[in-house]
């Protein structure tokens, strides 16, 4: 890799990772485009790391958020009638259970350019599926992150699954599901933004973990410009995603990723 190409996989990293239209597909898309191997280790390591760079931004502005999750005293409202540590937990367990379970295999089926590219269009059906049933009257109950209940972070953390299938996207499966549980888009992706955090930094610090052998000093200017560009790219791109989702449908970006695949489908014939 060189200076140009890092730069733009982390802005592709940035602009991608919260929005409902795969990371994952792009980046593979990208690095095709590039000229770069998709079973490059480096490659690999680099993807790992501007993804730790979307994750700090998500922690920077939420910062507060966090640090409230763990007062178990004070705050304007008691621990448990707020967003806390269980919600986090909730909509944690069970793609963390079923990913240990299923690591393997799914990274044996899953990892590839045309299951991404499956999942890019069922994954866009499933976000028009979920505004089409949260469009009915009185299905939004919930438009304050702070006011989502146990429940429905558990019914977000149990579409959190489909995430595990690269190209799904994390931020597509649990804001739809956090649309049929009742909840708002925006303050669905609020929460699914917060509970990304411990997860994708497991998973991220795992997987630098195993490829630790495939990294070297003089990769490390390269590494680093890629990190700070995902993580400024990323911090415009939720303030803006959040923005709007206030003003517009997930259909919207559920065409998109039809119209992507079919770049993607044409991209892979040639």
């Amino acid at each position: 890799m060189d200076f140009i190409s890092s730069i733009i996989m982390g802005i592709i990293e940035g602009l991608t990772e919260f929005l409902p239209v795969s990371s994952t597909g792009h980046m593979i898309l990208t690095a095709h485009l590039l000229g770069l191997s998709e079973d490059n280790e480096s490659v690999k390591t680099f993807e790992v790391v501007v993804q730790l760079g979307a994750v700090l931004a998500v922690v920077v502005l939420y910062w507060n958020k966090f640090i409230d999750m763990f007062r178990f005293t004070g705050g304007k409202r008691s621990y448990t009638s707020r967003l806390n540590l269980i919600h986090i937990f909730l909509a944690m367990v069970p793609a963390v259970v079923i990913g240990l379970v299923f690591r393997d295999w799914i990274k044996a089926h899953l990892f590839g350019a045309q299951t991404v590219l499956y999942s890019l269009v069922i994954g866009g059906i499933l976000m028009i599926v979920a505004e089409r049933w949260s469009h009915r009257s009185e299905r939004i109950t919930t438009h304050d992150v702070d006011d989502i209940t146990y429940k429905q972070a558990f019914v977000v953390g149990l579409f959190q699954i489909l995430a595990l299938w690269p190209g799904f996207s994390r931020s597509g499966s649990t804001i739809s599901g956090g649309l049929f549980a009742g909840v708002s888009r925006v303050a669905a992706a609020e929460f699914t933004f917060l509970v990304s955090v411990p997860i994708m930094i497991g998973a991220t610090g795992y997987d630098l973990y195993k490829s630790i052998d495939h990294l070297n000093t003089s990769d490390f200017p390269i590494f680093a410009i890629g990190f700070i560009a995902a993580f400024i790219v990323a911090m415009l791109a939720i303030k803006t995603f959040l923005s709007i989702l206030k003003k517009l449908s997930l259909t919207v970006f559920a065409v998109y990723r039809f119209v992507l695949a079919a770049v993607f489908f044409i991209i892979l014939m040639m």
